[in-house]
């Protein structure tokens, strides 16, 4: 039985107060569905470690098997979605202020591991923890300061298991800047000679960059972010598809259609469509982008380590927000 936090939390689609700082709950109270027929855009930081059964997650499209010791590292703006599901999984969830005061990195922890060992017994022994005493305290300065350190304390194990990791290579540090100001400026601009100008430096320069790191293009990464994003509105809500462009800096929906059939190989209304009756064995999913941290659904395959295939590139956040408001939104 998975416990919960001191306010439990609400059914999706309903109003709600504040959320706690830090909670845990079950996996099927992320989405007010309980066939999971759609994605939900996740709002919060999430930790999900399966605890019994065996199925797939996907995450950003992406199919990722669950069984007991898997833990998946979800972030704002990902969508989700657990068919069925057929697992049990515990969730912690939090919000990044929580971290302020602490020298923790939480992008550190890879987006899908299975944990074995010594890891995975420490690590479901944190969350457990964590999860009787979302249970037993009220809420109060003092557990609040006592959720964050244990919080933090998971995250820092989780970074000690995942301290294997490649040493940076020069171009790293500028595709690092460049993904974080694509993140902020891809609704408005696609054109790398515009982030070229904020990050002092030549086009060429961020191209190098980028090729070194991911294999593709600057204009490429730009390009397969606004797709992505474009993917996750369509998947996870009823947003209409001219909307949709209109967010992410296309004033023509034809230019949006082209576009989004260009790198997606579907048309908005054709990929909208197979969100909500995928066919069995087949997943219709844009190119993700690639970004070493953070949470726009890069490029990721589980490894026989329990590493992404490509070495940890996983995404770039997306913008937190509140709780759900019935928008398909966790």
């Amino acid at each position: 039985m998975v416990a919960t936090g001191p306010s439990p939390a609400p059914p999706l689609g309903t109003a709600s107060p504040v959320p706690d700082e830090i909670a845990t709950f079950a996996l099927a109270e992320l989405s007010r569905d309980p066939g999971w027929r759609r994605p939900v855009i996740v709002e919060r930081e999430l930790l999900i470690l399966t605890t019994r059964g065996h199925g797939d997650a996907e995450l950003d499209f992406h199919l990722l098997p669950c069984r007991p010791g898997t833990l998946l590292r979800v972030r704002p703006g990902q969508v989700l979605r657990c068919a069925g599901p057929q697992f049990d999984a515990t969730v912690v969830s939090w919000e990044p202020e929580s971290l302020r005061s602490f020298d923790v990195d939480a992008d550190t922890p890879v987006t899908w591991r299975q944990l074995a060992g010594e890891d995975e017994d420490a690590v479901i022994s944190e969350v457990s923890q964590l999860a009787v005493d979302c249970q037993r305290h009220p809420d109060s300065r003092t557990a609040r300061a006592l959720l964050r350190h244990q919080l933090a304390v998971l995250l820092l194990r989780l970074a000690l298991a995942s301290a294997d990791r490649p040493t940076p290579r020069p171009e790293d540090e500028t595709f690092h800047r460049f993904c974080r100001e694509v993140e902020h400026g891809y609704p408005q601009t696609r054109r790398v000679e515009d982030y070229a100008l904020g990050l002092r430096c030549s086009v060429r320069t961020l191209t190098r960059a980028c090729l070194a790191v991911t294999g593709r293009s600057a204009k490429q990464i730009i390009d397969e972010r606004v797709a992505l994003q474009a993917s996750r509105l369509l998947a996870a809500t009823d947003q209409p598809i001219a909307e949709i462009g209109r967010q992410l800096g296309f004033s023509e929906p034809t230019n949006f259609g082209r576009f989004f059939t260009r790198e997606v190989g579907v048309s908005p209304g054709a990929f909208r469509a197979a969100r909500l009756h995928p066919p069995a064995g087949r997943v219709v999913r844009p190119r993700p982008p690639a970004e070493p941290t953070g949470a726009n659904g890069g490029r990721f395959h589980p490894g026989t380590l329990g590493e992404p295939a490509n070495g940890g590139y996983s995404g770039r956040p997306g913008s937190p927000a509140g709780p759900a408001r019935g928008t398909g939104r966790a």
